[in-house]
């Protein structure tokens, strides 16, 4: 590995040579069927060809011009999301962070501007992760990620899901501002929120003046079988909404979707970017919202998901000295694992089945959404062969007669 790369990282090793659907061809010609997808990013799989065609048709006659002009894939792009949410506009990033930061400072510019500046608190989650800026740091529910980069901001406070009238009393205090949540918590362990809770969390912040950001970088585009996870509890959606990840496909996009109402202080000068929503991107990001936003992609989504789900059922069963219980929602699935789940994922790996890791000990399967039936089997074989690889290796903390007693 190159000694000029800053070492951020804990890579695998493996050096990706190409991609197709839902498989990785590694350099030395391994096969893996990848149900990472970039970490729920490559949303159509690898080298979709309805992707590459708008992609190269761009590259041949504008790249980048900057947001001193009008880019008419922007204003394409953001009528069909306005038109398929809550939302009135959209504000194009680069990533997911950069969404989630233009969300924070849309909900604190909308009480400064309606004067009250002392609305600076947004309330977030313990186990929540919004990006790696400096706000999303601070917003997100992981302390570690603060470690060594000084103070915390003032007004980010983590509250727990599991303690509703400690989140009511936050809420009520006259110096929030907003609250940013997941519908569906990705690296806190693919953590589903229930409807009742998004439904309250929705009444108490409307009740009192707060803005409700939803999270959905991870959980948008059609990764639960809805095209946004909150439209599965009609009357949840926000106010503002991050969003990122599987609208790119791969090519990197973000997006902060509002209402007008909530955009009131967002005005000419107080925000930007330099190359978010460049022509490529929304050449790419038309393509990929035009197929996962039809029915027929979301619906082939939740069958996916079904035959998932009835495989783990059947793994559980058959290894409950490996699994602990199974999360998430549509195609963002979790398996909470006794033997520790890095090594498990290093022995996927053997298996030639990549998977992601996640918060409480759980690995994450996030393929791509067009994954057919013979390949879910395949996914679920192979997930088999490494439980069965991690019992015979001795991991796991309980037997399994202790494990079906608990």
């Amino acid at each position: 590995m190159s000694q000029a790369l800053m070492p951020l990282y804990a890579r695998a090793q493996i050096e990706v040579e190409r991609g197709e659907g839902v498989w990785l061809e590694a350099r030395d010609g391994r096969r893996f069927l990848d149900c990472v997808a970039g970490i729920a990013t490559c949303s159509l799989g690898h080298a979709h060809p309805g992707l590459v065609a708008a992609l190269t048709a761009q590259a041949h006659k504008l790249w980048h011009v900057s947001n001193i002009f009008r880019i008419p894939g922007q204003e394409e792009l953001a009528e069909k999301l306005t038109g398929a949410t809550f939302a009135d506009l959209v504000y194009f990033a680069n990533s997911g962070t950069e969404a989630v930061e233009a969300a924070i400072k849309t909900a604190r510019r909308y009480h400064f501007a309606k004067g009250n500046p002392e609305r600076i608190d947004v309330i977030g989650f313990a186990g929540s992760f919004h990006g790696r800026t400096y706000a999303a740091i601070n917003a997100s529910g992981n302390p570690t990620y603060l470690e060594g980069f000084g103070p915390r901001l003032p007004g980010f406070h983590q509250m727990s899901v599991d303690d509703l009238p400690a989140l009511a009393e936050a809420i009520a205090r006259p110096t929030t501002a907003a609250v940013i949540v997941e519908p569906v918590q990705g690296e806190g362990g693919a953590r589903a929120l229930s409807g009742e809770f998004l439904l309250e969390l929705r009444r108490l912040t409307r009740e009192h003046g707060v803005l409700l950001i939803h999270d959905e970088v991870q959980s948008g585009m059609g990764r639960t079988g809805k095209l946004f996870a909150h439209q599965w509890f009609p009357g949840a959606e926000p106010d503002i909404m991050a969003i990122a990840k599987a609208l790119g496909g791969g090519f990197p996009i973000g997006a902060c979707l509002t209402t007008a109402e909530a955009a009131s202080g967002m005005v000419t000068g107080v925000h930007g970017t330099t190359f978010g929503g460049n022509p490529l991107a929304m050449a790419v990001g038309l393509a990929v919202f035009d197929v996962i936003a039809q029915d027929a992609a979301l619906a082939h989504v939740g069958a996916m998901s079904d035959r998932f789900y009835s495989g783990f059922a059947a793994l559980a069963a058959r290894y409950p000295d490996q699994i602990v219980e199974t999360r998430g929602k549509g195609l963002l699935m979790g398996l909470k694992l006794h033997a520790n789940n890095r090594e498990v994922m290093a022995l996927a790996r053997e298996h030639g089945l990549l998977v992601a890791g996640g918060g409480e000990n759980c690995v994450r399967m996030l393929p791509s959404l067009l994954i057919t039936a013979e390949e879910v089997d395949e996914a679920l074989s192979r997930l088999d062969a490494t439980l069965a690889d991690a019992r015979a290796r001795g991991w796991g903390q309980v037997d399994a007669a202790s494990a079906v007693a608990a």
